[in-house]
């Protein structure tokens, strides 16, 4: 059998590696209930407003949804004061960064990427035929002074995350300005904002505002946190009108399904919802804070529905021991820091369940470490 040939910058791109799956997770314990707080979900679900909006649109699955989302493009604009023509839709996050990749990536082109940051970045970059240019964290944060020394006349794109994924840590909004303004205009800066609705900090930058002054910068947004419709699939972009239009000849018509629409559509009208999701990240994040110190264990501040925490040895071991109890997190060997582990912000009971096993499965290490 013979295999098809294929680019050779593909043959540097590893098949990417989400958390494991509750369903891939129960095999794995003989189908014991699992806590899955892996994948920085919305353990709170969603609101009644979307199941209910959900039902009216199954109607309508017969036909093609509408390419540009109208009524979401429409509803999203008028909340949260954005141009329509600013806006572009996407079958979740990574559509877009794909897409911004493809646009301003040319084979041979240097994209800056912090490390560790999400791992879609890299991904995009080489199959677009770009050449990754890795910016460790200094401190676990991203550094923009340390970005831009890694900028040379070859690199096309930065990307950004804001807070980052895996660290929950932050950027305030002078860094960023300091940094765009001495960046050429030529070169594409995308800022992933998963998270941007946890943040708490004054000086976290509205990157949005800053548009007209830098046209180069692509905002990215989703509903699948604090609107908790990551099974749907919705994420959009912020960006100058030529930048929209852009994204828009390689945008697949029609990308998001009717269905996804009509969720995200209504999810804006449920403010008291997200608050909801909001308070209840606030007081599981000072839970986890207060119970780590309990704990003797070190951790990392954040500004996300997640939090590192640093067992000071090689986490896999008590990665593995939670997964038998039926509690689902990322072994922070994922990201390169091998003695954390990412833990997201569930329930309050959830959150008691996660440091229930994790004060178990320290003992045992520990137990283990002195024999």
């Amino acid at each position: 059998m013979c295999a098809l040939p294929i680019r050779e910058s593909l043959k540097r791109i590893q098949v990417y590696a989400p958390a494991k799956s509750t369903e891939e997770t129960k095999r794995e314990t003989n189908d014991r209930p699992v806590v899955r707080l892996a994948a920085n979900e919305n353990t709170l679900g969603f609101s009644p407003l979307v199941e209910q909006a959900i039902r009216e649109a199954v109607s309508t699955i017969h036909l093609y949804p509408d390419s540009f989302a109208t009524r979401l493009r429409a509803k999203l604009s008028a909340a949260r004061g954005f141009s329509p023509d600013r806006l572009l839709f996407g079958n979740g996050s990574f559509e877009l960064l794909s897409l911004s990749a493809q646009a301003y990536l040319s084979p041979g082109d240097e994209a800056v990427i912090p490390v560790p940051s999400f791992g879609w970045y890299k991904v995009a970059t080489l199959a677009a035929g770009g050449v990754p240019v890795e910016v460790p964290l200094r401190n676990h944060k991203i550094g923009l002074n340390d970005l831009k020394a890694a900028v040379t006349e070859r690199t096309k794109l930065v990307w950004l995350c804001n807070p980052n994924n895996p660290t929950g840590t932050y950027y305030g909004e002078e860094e960023l300005e300091t940094f765009l303004a001495d960046l050429s205009p030529e070169i594409a800066v995308v800022v992933d904002e998963a998270y941007f609705e946890y943040v708490d900090q004054p000086d976290y930058p509205d990157t949005v505002k800053l548009l007209d002054r830098y046209p180069n910068l692509i905002a990215l947004r989703t509903f699948s946190k604090v609107y908790g419709l990551a099974g749907i699939r919705v994420g959009y972009a912020v960006a100058a009108e030529e930048t929209i239009r852009t994204l828009n000849r390689l945008r697949l018509p029609p990308n998001v399904s009717a269905l996804a629409q009509a969720a995200a559509t209504a999810s804006l009208d449920d403010t008291a919802f997200v608050q909801a999701v909001l308070d209840n990240n606030r007081a599981g994040k000072q839970y986890y804070y207060d119970s780590f110190r309990e704990l003797g264990l070190s951790y990392l501040p954040t500004e996300t529905n997640f939090l590192m925490v640093d067992l000071g040895f090689d986490s896999s071991s008590v990665f593995a021991e939670l997964l038998r109890q039926g509690v689902l997190v990322r072994p922070g060997s994922d990201f390169g820091m091998p003695s954390w582990l990412r833990i997201s912000i569930g329930k309050p009971e959830e959150n008691r369940l996660v440091i229930e096993k994790l004060s178990e499965a320290l003992a045992v290490a520990s137990s283990s470490s002195n024999k």
